[in-house]
Protein backbone atom coordinates (compact mmCIF):
# COMPACT_ATOMS: atom_id res chain seq x y z
CA UNK A 1 0.00 0.00 0.00
CA UNK A 2 1.20 3.33 -0.64
CA UNK A 3 1.82 5.22 2.52
CA UNK A 4 0.96 9.01 0.71
CA UNK A 5 -2.63 10.26 0.35
CA UNK A 6 -5.94 7.99 0.30
CA UNK A 7 -5.57 4.10 1.04
CA UNK A 8 -6.52 1.49 -1.65
CA UNK A 9 -10.49 0.26 -1.88
CA UNK A 10 -11.18 -2.80 -0.24
CA UNK A 11 -8.37 -3.50 2.26
CA UNK A 12 -9.50 -7.33 3.56
CA UNK A 13 -10.99 -7.36 6.82
CA UNK A 14 -11.79 -4.01 7.08
CA UNK A 15 -15.54 -2.83 7.62
CA UNK A 16 -14.97 0.73 5.89
CA UNK A 17 -14.75 0.98 2.23
CA UNK A 18 -16.03 -2.83 1.47
CA UNK A 19 -18.03 -2.68 -1.08
CA UNK A 20 -19.42 -6.11 -1.05
CA UNK A 21 -20.66 -5.58 2.44
CA UNK A 22 -22.75 -2.61 0.94
CA UNK A 23 -26.61 -3.21 1.33
CA UNK A 24 -29.88 -1.29 1.61
CA UNK A 25 -30.71 -2.82 4.90
CA UNK A 26 -27.69 -0.33 5.74
CA UNK A 27 -28.13 2.77 7.06
CA UNK A 28 -27.41 5.42 4.58
CA UNK A 29 -25.04 7.03 7.64
CA UNK A 30 -23.35 4.12 8.02
CA UNK A 31 -22.76 3.69 3.86
CA UNK A 32 -21.73 6.98 3.36
CA UNK A 33 -18.67 6.75 5.63
CA UNK A 34 -16.04 8.54 4.48
CA UNK A 35 -13.28 6.33 2.85
CA UNK A 36 -10.32 8.67 2.81
CA UNK A 37 -9.69 11.78 5.19
CA UNK A 38 -10.14 14.02 1.99
CA UNK A 39 -13.59 12.76 2.71
CA UNK A 40 -14.23 13.62 6.42
CA UNK A 41 -16.54 16.07 6.82
CA UNK A 42 -15.40 18.76 8.99
CA UNK A 43 -12.76 18.03 11.70
CA UNK A 44 -9.75 19.75 9.29
CA UNK A 45 -8.39 21.15 12.81
CA UNK A 46 -7.48 17.43 13.73
CA UNK A 47 -7.13 15.62 10.42
CA UNK A 48 -6.66 18.38 7.83
CA UNK A 49 -3.30 18.88 5.33
CA UNK A 50 -0.15 19.73 7.36
CA UNK A 51 -1.92 18.39 10.94
CA UNK A 52 0.35 16.08 13.10
CA UNK A 53 -2.42 13.40 12.53
CA UNK A 54 -2.97 13.00 9.27
CA UNK A 55 1.36 13.12 8.73
CA UNK A 56 0.99 10.01 11.45
CA UNK A 57 -1.14 7.72 9.21
CA UNK A 58 -0.13 8.61 5.73
CA UNK A 59 3.37 7.82 6.87
CA UNK A 60 2.32 4.53 8.48
CA UNK A 61 2.90 5.64 11.78
CA UNK A 62 -0.34 5.24 13.37
CA UNK A 63 -0.13 6.19 17.79
CA UNK A 64 -2.83 5.87 20.73
CA UNK A 65 -5.53 8.17 20.70
CA UNK A 66 -8.43 9.71 22.81
CA UNK A 67 -11.39 11.43 20.43
CA UNK A 68 -13.23 13.40 22.41
CA UNK A 69 -16.23 15.31 20.74
CA UNK A 70 -20.24 15.94 20.68
CA UNK A 71 -22.18 12.83 18.76
CA UNK A 72 -22.24 12.80 15.35
CA UNK A 73 -18.72 14.28 15.23
CA UNK A 74 -17.14 11.79 13.30
CA UNK A 75 -15.33 9.88 15.86
CA UNK A 76 -16.28 6.49 15.20
CA UNK A 77 -15.62 7.00 10.98
CA UNK A 78 -11.62 8.51 12.07
CA UNK A 79 -11.43 5.51 14.72
CA UNK A 80 -11.89 3.22 11.17
CA UNK A 81 -9.46 5.59 9.01
CA UNK A 82 -6.95 5.12 11.19
CA UNK A 83 -7.06 1.50 10.62
CA UNK A 84 -7.32 1.61 7.03
CA UNK A 85 -4.50 3.75 6.57
CA UNK A 86 -2.26 1.33 9.23
CA UNK A 87 -3.45 -1.76 6.99
CA UNK A 88 -4.41 -3.31 10.74
CA UNK A 89 -7.45 -5.27 11.51
CA UNK A 90 -9.96 -3.06 13.17
CA UNK A 91 -11.58 -4.34 16.65
CA UNK A 92 -14.19 -2.62 18.23
CA UNK A 93 -15.97 -2.69 21.34
CA UNK A 94 -18.57 -0.81 23.57
CA UNK A 95 -18.13 0.29 27.23
CA UNK A 96 -21.94 0.89 27.14
CA UNK A 97 -22.49 -2.87 26.09
CA UNK A 98 -19.17 -4.67 26.51
CA UNK A 99 -17.07 -5.26 30.16
CA UNK A 100 -13.40 -6.80 31.50
CA UNK A 101 -14.59 -10.42 29.10
CA UNK A 102 -14.36 -8.28 26.07
CA UNK A 103 -11.67 -6.15 26.38
CA UNK A 104 -9.76 -9.62 27.33
CA UNK A 105 -11.09 -11.05 23.97
CA UNK A 106 -9.95 -8.02 22.05
CA UNK A 107 -6.67 -7.62 23.62
CA UNK A 108 -5.92 -11.11 22.88
CA UNK A 109 -6.40 -11.29 19.44
CA UNK A 110 -4.54 -8.06 19.51
CA UNK A 111 -1.47 -10.09 20.48
CA UNK A 112 -1.98 -12.94 17.95
CA UNK A 113 -1.81 -10.21 15.31
CA UNK A 114 0.92 -8.65 17.03
CA UNK A 115 3.18 -12.41 17.11
CA UNK A 116 2.07 -12.43 13.11
CA UNK A 117 3.16 -8.94 12.32
CA UNK A 118 -0.29 -7.47 12.00
CA UNK A 119 -1.48 -4.53 13.41
CA UNK A 120 -4.39 -3.92 15.28
CA UNK A 121 -6.76 -1.08 15.73
CA UNK A 122 -8.95 -1.32 19.30
CA UNK A 123 -11.58 1.51 19.22
CA UNK A 124 -13.34 1.91 22.35
CA UNK A 125 -16.98 4.03 22.11
CA UNK A 126 -18.07 5.25 25.02
CA UNK A 127 -14.65 5.15 26.63
CA UNK A 128 -15.35 7.12 29.88
CA UNK A 129 -18.39 4.31 30.72
CA UNK A 130 -15.26 1.58 31.88
CA UNK A 131 -14.44 1.47 35.14
CA UNK A 132 -10.72 2.23 36.76
CA UNK A 133 -9.87 -1.26 36.70
CA UNK A 134 -11.47 -2.03 32.62
CA UNK A 135 -9.47 0.98 31.66
CA UNK A 136 -5.98 0.03 33.37
CA UNK A 137 -6.63 -3.29 30.96
CA UNK A 138 -5.36 -1.27 28.19
CA UNK A 139 -2.09 0.14 30.00
CA UNK A 140 0.53 -2.77 29.44
CA UNK A 141 -0.81 -3.11 25.29
CA UNK A 142 -0.33 0.48 24.82
CA UNK A 143 2.84 0.49 26.19
CA UNK A 144 4.19 -2.65 24.64
CA UNK A 145 2.47 -1.38 20.99
CA UNK A 146 0.45 -4.82 20.63
CA UNK A 147 -2.63 -2.49 19.41
CA UNK A 148 -3.07 1.16 18.87
CA UNK A 149 -5.86 2.17 20.99
CA UNK A 150 -8.57 4.59 19.99
CA UNK A 151 -11.00 5.89 22.71
CA UNK A 152 -14.04 7.62 21.93
CA UNK A 153 -16.21 9.73 24.26
CA UNK A 154 -18.44 12.58 24.69
CA UNK A 155 -17.14 13.65 27.88
CA UNK A 156 -14.07 15.72 29.03
CA UNK A 157 -11.37 12.91 29.53
CA UNK A 158 -9.76 14.72 32.22
CA UNK A 159 -12.55 13.88 34.18
CA UNK A 160 -13.59 10.94 32.95
CA UNK A 161 -10.25 8.42 32.12
CA UNK A 162 -7.18 7.62 34.24
CA UNK A 163 -4.46 9.63 34.13
CA UNK A 164 -2.44 6.65 33.66
CA UNK A 165 -3.92 6.27 30.61
CA UNK A 166 -4.47 9.75 29.13
CA UNK A 167 -0.71 10.26 29.50
CA UNK A 168 0.30 7.46 27.19
CA UNK A 169 -2.92 8.75 24.51
CA UNK A 170 -2.78 11.65 22.61
CA UNK A 171 -6.36 13.28 22.72
CA UNK A 172 -8.11 15.04 19.76
CA UNK A 173 -10.53 17.09 20.57
CA UNK A 174 -13.52 16.83 17.57
CA UNK A 175 -16.42 19.68 17.32
CA UNK A 176 -19.72 19.55 15.79
CA UNK A 177 -19.65 19.94 12.42
CA UNK A 178 -20.66 23.50 10.79
CA UNK A 179 -24.17 23.41 8.73
CA UNK A 180 -21.24 24.49 6.16
CA UNK A 181 -19.82 21.30 5.84
CA UNK A 182 -22.94 19.52 5.92
CA UNK A 183 -24.47 20.02 3.12
CA UNK A 184 -21.69 18.81 0.44
CA UNK A 185 -21.92 15.86 2.91
CA UNK A 186 -25.78 15.77 1.82
CA UNK A 187 -25.34 16.40 -1.79
CA UNK A 188 -22.90 13.77 -1.95
CA UNK A 189 -25.47 11.18 -0.33
CA UNK A 190 -28.25 12.52 -2.81
CA UNK A 191 -26.31 11.91 -6.27
CA UNK A 192 -23.83 8.73 -5.06
CA UNK A 193 -25.74 5.70 -7.10
CA UNK A 194 -23.53 2.84 -5.46
CA UNK A 195 -23.55 4.35 -1.49
CA UNK A 196 -25.96 7.15 -1.43
CA UNK A 197 -29.64 8.00 -2.80
CA UNK A 198 -28.44 8.49 -6.30
CA UNK A 199 -31.47 6.24 -7.75
CA UNK A 200 -32.93 9.23 -9.67
CA UNK A 201 -31.84 12.74 -10.51
CA UNK A 202 -32.83 14.45 -6.88
CA UNK A 203 -33.96 18.12 -7.16
CA UNK A 204 -33.07 19.18 -3.82
CA UNK A 205 -31.51 22.73 -3.58
CA UNK A 206 -28.69 23.69 -1.16
CA UNK A 207 -30.72 25.70 0.91
CA UNK A 208 -33.29 22.30 1.50
CA UNK A 209 -30.30 20.66 2.51
CA UNK A 210 -29.26 23.39 4.63
CA UNK A 211 -32.34 23.36 6.64
CA UNK A 212 -31.39 19.51 7.38
CA UNK A 213 -28.24 20.35 8.71
CA UNK A 214 -29.05 23.38 10.54
CA UNK A 215 -31.73 20.71 12.39
CA UNK A 216 -28.71 18.02 12.67
CA UNK A 217 -27.19 20.49 15.30
CA UNK A 218 -23.77 19.73 13.99
CA UNK A 219 -24.35 15.70 14.06
CA UNK A 220 -23.75 14.43 10.38
CA UNK A 221 -25.19 10.89 11.39
CA UNK A 222 -28.12 12.96 12.02
CA UNK A 223 -28.52 14.93 8.82
CA UNK A 224 -28.01 12.08 6.87
CA UNK A 225 -30.91 9.79 9.00
CA UNK A 226 -33.16 13.15 8.29
CA UNK A 227 -32.13 12.74 4.72
CA UNK A 228 -33.13 9.07 4.69
CA UNK A 229 -36.24 9.38 6.15
CA UNK A 230 -37.13 12.22 3.91
CA UNK A 231 -36.05 10.49 0.83
CA UNK A 232 -38.15 7.48 1.67
CA UNK A 233 -41.54 9.29 2.83
CA UNK A 234 -41.16 11.34 -0.57
CA UNK A 235 -42.11 8.54 -2.59
CA UNK A 236 -41.47 8.33 -6.71
CA UNK A 237 -40.94 12.15 -6.35
CA UNK A 238 -37.66 13.91 -7.04
CA UNK A 239 -37.77 16.38 -4.35
CA UNK A 240 -39.30 16.93 -0.88
CA UNK A 241 -42.50 18.37 -0.36
CA UNK A 242 -42.22 21.50 1.64
CA UNK A 243 -44.92 19.94 4.09
CA UNK A 244 -43.28 16.44 4.26
CA UNK A 245 -39.81 17.69 5.08
CA UNK A 246 -41.67 20.21 7.80
CA UNK A 247 -42.78 17.26 9.71
CA UNK A 248 -39.76 15.59 9.27
CA UNK A 249 -37.92 18.15 10.41
CA UNK A 250 -40.38 18.88 13.48
CA UNK A 251 -39.73 18.27 17.00
CA UNK A 252 -35.98 17.66 16.65
CA UNK A 253 -34.75 19.01 20.07
CA UNK A 254 -31.28 20.38 20.05
CA UNK A 255 -27.96 18.77 21.30
CA UNK A 256 -27.74 18.61 25.23
CA UNK A 257 -25.92 16.41 27.73
CA UNK A 258 -28.43 16.24 31.42
CA UNK A 259 -25.51 14.86 32.71
CA UNK A 260 -22.19 15.70 30.66
CA UNK A 261 -19.98 18.37 29.69
CA UNK A 262 -22.40 20.33 27.72
CA UNK A 263 -24.73 20.47 30.62
CA UNK A 264 -22.17 21.83 32.95
CA UNK A 265 -21.05 24.18 30.14
CA UNK A 266 -24.66 25.76 29.45
CA UNK A 267 -25.68 26.36 33.51
CA UNK A 268 -22.32 27.86 33.82
CA UNK A 269 -22.66 30.26 30.88
CA UNK A 270 -26.59 31.02 32.23
CA UNK A 271 -24.71 31.85 35.72
CA UNK A 272 -22.18 33.76 34.69
CA UNK A 273 -24.21 35.77 31.96
CA UNK A 274 -26.58 36.73 34.97
CA UNK A 275 -23.64 37.50 36.94
CA UNK A 276 -22.21 39.82 33.96
CA UNK A 277 -25.82 41.57 33.94
CA UNK A 278 -26.68 40.45 30.42
CA UNK A 279 -30.37 39.38 30.62
CA UNK A 280 -30.30 38.79 26.86
CA UNK A 281 -27.48 36.00 27.14
CA UNK A 282 -29.21 34.71 30.81
CA UNK A 283 -32.78 34.20 28.98
CA UNK A 284 -31.01 32.39 25.87
CA UNK A 285 -29.08 30.02 27.49
CA UNK A 286 -32.04 29.32 29.56
CA UNK A 287 -33.80 28.64 26.61
CA UNK A 288 -31.36 26.45 25.30
CA UNK A 289 -31.32 24.17 28.68
CA UNK A 290 -34.73 24.07 28.95
CA UNK A 291 -35.18 23.04 24.99
CA UNK A 292 -32.74 20.53 25.36
CA UNK A 293 -34.69 18.88 28.19
CA UNK A 294 -32.66 19.92 31.65
CA UNK A 295 -34.76 19.44 34.63
CA UNK A 296 -36.67 23.18 35.28
CA UNK A 297 -36.55 22.52 39.09
CA UNK A 298 -32.47 21.77 38.84
CA UNK A 299 -32.87 25.02 36.38
CA UNK A 300 -35.05 27.14 39.90
CA UNK A 301 -32.44 25.64 41.99
CA UNK A 302 -29.51 27.00 40.50
CA UNK A 303 -31.18 30.36 39.60
CA UNK A 304 -32.34 30.75 43.85
CA UNK A 305 -28.58 30.04 44.24
CA UNK A 306 -27.56 32.91 41.95
CA UNK A 307 -29.55 35.05 43.47
CA UNK A 308 -27.94 34.93 46.74
CA UNK A 309 -24.30 34.18 45.54
CA UNK A 310 -24.15 37.04 42.87
CA UNK A 311 -26.97 39.58 44.58
CA UNK A 312 -27.53 39.00 47.58
CA UNK A 313 -28.51 42.25 49.80
CA UNK A 314 -27.66 44.66 46.67
CA UNK A 315 -31.46 43.56 45.91
CA UNK A 316 -32.90 41.25 48.87
CA UNK A 317 -36.08 40.79 46.72
CA UNK A 318 -34.14 38.90 44.06
CA UNK A 319 -34.13 35.83 46.87
CA UNK A 320 -38.13 36.07 46.54
CA UNK A 321 -38.28 36.49 43.50
CA UNK A 322 -36.46 33.22 42.64
CA UNK A 323 -37.88 31.42 45.24
CA UNK A 324 -41.83 32.44 43.94
CA UNK A 325 -40.40 31.33 41.06
CA UNK A 326 -39.57 27.89 41.54
CA UNK A 327 -43.10 27.79 43.44
CA UNK A 328 -44.88 28.82 40.46
CA UNK A 329 -43.21 26.60 38.15
CA UNK A 330 -44.43 23.72 40.51
CA UNK A 331 -47.65 24.91 40.37
CA UNK A 332 -48.12 25.75 36.58
CA UNK A 333 -45.77 23.22 35.25
CA UNK A 334 -44.59 22.90 31.87
CA UNK A 335 -44.67 25.67 29.43
CA UNK A 336 -46.55 28.01 31.02
CA UNK A 337 -44.30 27.63 34.46
CA UNK A 338 -41.20 28.42 32.13
CA UNK A 339 -42.20 31.67 31.49
CA UNK A 340 -41.67 32.06 35.54
CA UNK A 341 -38.16 31.16 35.32
CA UNK A 342 -37.19 32.96 32.44
CA UNK A 343 -38.71 36.62 34.34
CA UNK A 344 -36.50 35.19 36.73
CA UNK A 345 -33.59 34.57 35.22
CA UNK A 346 -34.07 38.52 33.65
CA UNK A 347 -34.99 40.28 37.25
CA UNK A 348 -31.34 38.43 38.54
CA UNK A 349 -29.26 39.74 35.13
CA UNK A 350 -30.54 43.38 35.99
CA UNK A 351 -30.65 43.38 39.36
CA UNK A 352 -27.57 44.95 41.33
CA UNK A 353 -24.56 42.68 41.77
CA UNK A 354 -23.33 41.93 45.04
CA UNK A 355 -20.88 38.78 46.02
CA UNK A 356 -19.99 40.48 49.92
CA UNK A 357 -22.04 37.88 51.93
CA UNK A 358 -20.40 34.73 50.01
CA UNK A 359 -17.26 36.40 50.25
CA UNK A 360 -17.93 37.05 53.97
CA UNK A 361 -19.39 33.48 54.39
CA UNK A 362 -16.90 32.07 52.64
CA UNK A 363 -13.80 34.07 55.47
CA UNK A 364 -15.59 33.13 57.83
CA UNK A 365 -15.82 29.39 57.26
CA UNK A 366 -11.99 29.31 56.27
CA UNK A 367 -11.50 30.84 59.86
CA UNK A 368 -13.44 28.41 61.70
CA UNK A 369 -11.56 25.50 59.98
CA UNK A 370 -8.05 27.11 60.19
CA UNK A 371 -8.47 28.35 63.68
CA UNK A 372 -9.43 25.33 65.65
CA UNK A 373 -12.24 25.68 68.47
CA UNK A 374 -11.71 28.83 69.78
CA UNK A 375 -13.22 29.87 72.75
CA UNK A 376 -16.69 32.15 72.84
CA UNK A 377 -15.67 34.55 75.24
CA UNK A 378 -17.38 34.65 79.00
CA UNK A 379 -19.41 37.38 79.01
CA UNK A 380 -21.27 36.03 75.72
CA UNK A 381 -22.14 32.67 77.20
CA UNK A 382 -24.83 31.58 78.67
CA UNK A 383 -25.69 30.83 82.26
CA UNK A 384 -28.74 29.10 83.40
CA UNK A 385 -26.84 27.32 86.78
CA UNK A 386 -25.24 29.07 89.98
CA UNK A 387 -21.86 27.42 88.97
CA UNK A 388 -22.17 28.88 85.87
CA UNK A 389 -22.80 32.30 87.11
CA UNK A 390 -20.22 31.60 89.86
CA UNK A 391 -17.47 31.18 86.97
CA UNK A 392 -18.43 34.50 85.37
CA UNK A 393 -20.28 33.20 82.66
CA UNK A 394 -22.25 36.36 80.82
CA UNK A 395 -20.91 38.57 83.38
CA UNK A 396 -20.29 42.61 81.91
CA UNK A 397 -22.79 41.22 79.15
CA UNK A 398 -24.66 44.58 77.92
CA UNK A 399 -27.79 44.18 76.77
CA UNK A 400 -27.60 46.48 73.23
CA UNK A 401 -31.84 47.29 73.63
CA UNK A 402 -30.47 48.72 77.50
CA UNK A 403 -27.73 50.90 75.64
CA UNK A 404 -28.30 54.68 74.22
CA UNK A 405 -28.69 53.97 70.51
CA UNK A 406 -29.54 50.90 70.96
CA UNK A 407 -25.84 49.51 70.24
CA UNK A 408 -23.15 48.63 72.91
CA UNK A 409 -20.43 49.68 70.88
CA UNK A 410 -17.45 48.59 73.18
CA UNK A 411 -19.37 44.88 73.56
CA UNK A 412 -16.65 42.07 71.87
CA UNK A 413 -18.82 39.47 69.66
CA UNK A 414 -15.64 37.47 68.25
CA UNK A 415 -13.53 35.43 69.68
CA UNK A 416 -9.94 37.06 70.92
CA UNK A 417 -7.99 35.53 68.59
CA UNK A 418 -10.37 37.18 66.18
CA UNK A 419 -10.80 40.27 67.18
CA UNK A 420 -11.34 43.27 64.72
CA UNK A 421 -11.68 40.87 62.01
CA UNK A 422 -14.11 42.03 59.10
CA UNK A 423 -16.13 39.34 56.80
CA UNK A 424 -18.52 41.55 55.64
CA UNK A 425 -17.95 44.70 53.28
CA UNK A 426 -20.70 45.60 51.80
CA UNK A 427 -20.26 47.16 47.80
CA UNK A 428 -21.63 50.17 46.23
CA UNK A 429 -24.38 48.88 44.67
CA UNK A 430 -28.14 48.67 45.06
CA UNK A 431 -29.68 48.25 49.15
CA UNK A 432 -26.13 47.79 49.91
CA UNK A 433 -24.75 51.15 49.69
CA UNK A 434 -27.01 52.27 52.30
CA UNK A 435 -25.77 49.36 54.34
CA UNK A 436 -22.34 50.24 53.70
CA UNK A 437 -22.79 54.12 54.89
CA UNK A 438 -24.53 52.64 58.23
CA UNK A 439 -22.11 50.25 59.11
CA UNK A 440 -19.17 52.08 58.09
CA UNK A 441 -20.73 54.71 60.76
CA UNK A 442 -21.01 51.87 63.25
CA UNK A 443 -17.65 50.61 62.86
CA UNK A 444 -15.65 53.58 63.56
CA UNK A 445 -18.28 54.20 66.25
CA UNK A 446 -17.09 50.83 67.75
CA UNK A 447 -13.29 51.79 67.21
CA UNK A 448 -13.59 55.19 68.72
CA UNK A 449 -15.74 53.48 71.82
CA UNK A 450 -12.55 50.67 72.18
CA UNK A 451 -10.08 53.49 71.94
Amino acid sequence: MSRRGAPPPGQPGLPIGDEAVTSALRPLADRMRPTSLDDLVGQSHVAGAGTPLRAALESGKPYSMILWGPPGCGKTTLALLVARYAEAEFIAISAVLGGIAEVRAATARAAANFEQGRRTVLFVDEVHRFNKAQQDAFLPHVERGTLVFVGATTENPSFELNSALLSRCRVHVLKAVTAADMVPALRRALVDPERGLGDRPWQVDDATLAQIADVADGDVRRALTVLEIAAELSGDADHFDEALLQQVLADRGRRFDKGGEQFYDQISALHKSVRSSDPDAAVYWLARMLDGGADPGYVARRLLRMASEDIGLADPRALDLALNAWNSYDRLGSPEGELMLAQCAIYLAVAPKSNAAYMAWNQALADVRSQGTLEVPVHLRNAPTRLMKQLGYGRDYQYDHDVEGGVALDQQCLPDALAGTRYYEPVARGLEIQIRDKLGALRAARDKARR
